[in-house]
């Protein structure tokens, strides 16, 4: 394949992915409401935070009635496997200067898939595209979303509902093989049992504590 179509190529798809990537933004921005946030938090969430998982957690503990320190925390923990993706793109991009906070605030799931999988020349370019196309539709979406919610009494809808199956459809495409199966199922099954003696948004909080040295040994 020439060098144009190869570039032409990786720039299609990563609009493509970065474009259904953000409408999700949208049930983010409902469900965000539902839990009891206005529009405008919905919206900062979306811009400063800026991974779906991490905010999924957040307001499903909030609207469960737990606390804004354990949303956080729950939400932390989440979003630290940004922190792996970006030791493994530091040496496989090209980020000087004024860009590195830029990038390291784009470092997702994305963006990182597709920075990895691009032909080396052409990595820069997925990474930037992928993130840029994620970012501006996860936004947009969200304010979307969070409007329409507005509009609507979202617990007669079942909108309040969709929190739990709007995160576990982020995670499930996480789960590639037995052992992962095994690991997602075993920290399920700890969070369950410590819902009768934890207050709203520990359980998920103890059972990444506990199977994160599984994680790690992986």
């Amino acid at each position: 394949m020439q060098p144009n179509a190869d570039r032409r190529k990786v720039i299609r798809d990563c609009v493509t992915l970065g474009t259904a990537v953000g409408a999700s933004g949208l049930s983010f921005g409902a469900v965000a409401v539902a839990a009891g946030l206005s529009t405008a938090q919905a919206c900062v969430l979306s811009l400063l935070v800026f991974s779906g998982g991490s905010q999924f957690a957040l307001v499903g503990v909030l609207g469960a009635g737990g606390s804004a320190v354990t949303g956080v925390a729950g939400a932390s923990l989440l979003g630290s496997r940004n922190t792996l993706y970006a030791v493994r793109l530091a040496t496989l991009l090209t980020v000087r200067g004024r860009r590195r906070p830029l990038a390291a605030h784009l470092t997702i799931d994305e963006t990182t898939a597709m920075a990895v999988t691009a032909p080396e020349d052409l990595r820069d370019t997925a990474f930037w595209i992928t993130g840029v196309t994620v970012f501006t539709g996860w936004n947009l979406a969200t304010l979307l979303g969070a409007l329409g919610a507005g509009v609507f009494d979202t617990k007669k809808i079942g909108v309040d509902a969709a929190v739990g199956a709007a995160f576990l459809a982020l995670l499930v495409p996480q789960i590639r093989d037995v052992s992962s199966a095994r690991v997602a199922i075993g920290g399920a099954l700890l969070a369950a049992a410590a819902i009768p003696f934890t207050p709203t948004g520990v359980p998920v909080i103890l059972a990444a504590l506990i199977v994160l040295p599984t994680l790690v040994r992986r």
